[in-house]
């Protein structure tokens, strides 16, 4: 059975990486579902969020290969994670608005840009409230949809 999967990695911050990382789960035939990475402040490391899925052989080989990668510092797994996710939702002003202000509110949404024609809407939230958003807000006609990966943080 698939079972979805969010590991930390923390690397060094160095040129390659993420050719390294992305070719590890591309050479196996591993899937990406969501990737970020970003600079750990006043370090120099980066953390990479990864999140995968597979059942649990594939998903204990990962983990595997993912150690021994050269400027792999720590693989962090099996913890309790802080998980959020964005998407940015780009609607027409020419459709009924009504409703939105409570739908952005429901969803930790907000307006982020506007023009003279459409909105552009944010929501960041957990990855399947996000996915609920996304499914709502089609009744505003979307013009255009980007989601982002996710970014996760350990509890403990």
């Amino acid at each position: 059975m698939d079972m979805r999967k969010v590991i930390s990695v923390i690397v060094m911050n160095e040129d390659g990486v993420l050719s390294r990382i992305s070719g590890l789960f591309a050479g196996r035939g591993y899937n990406i579902e969501s990737l970020t990475v970003a600079p750990i402040p006043n370090s120099e490391l980066s953390r990479f969020t990864i999140v995968t899925g597979g059942n649990q052989r594939v998903l204990e080989q990962i983990t595997k290969q993912l150690h021994k990668l050269i400027p792999v510092y720590k693989v962090i797994e099996n913890k309790d994670f802080v998980e959020k996710e964005m998407a940015l939702v780009k609607i027409p002003l020419d459709v009924d608005l009504n409703g939105l202000d409570a739908m952005l509110k429901a969803y930790n949404g907000v307006i982020a840009n506007s023009g003279i024609d459409f909105l552009i809407l944010m929501v960041a939230d957990d990855a399947s409230r996000v996915a609920n958003f996304l499914k709502a807000v089609t009744r505003f006609k979307p013009i255009s949809i980007t989601r982002g990966g996710s970014v996760a943080m350990e509890t403990d």
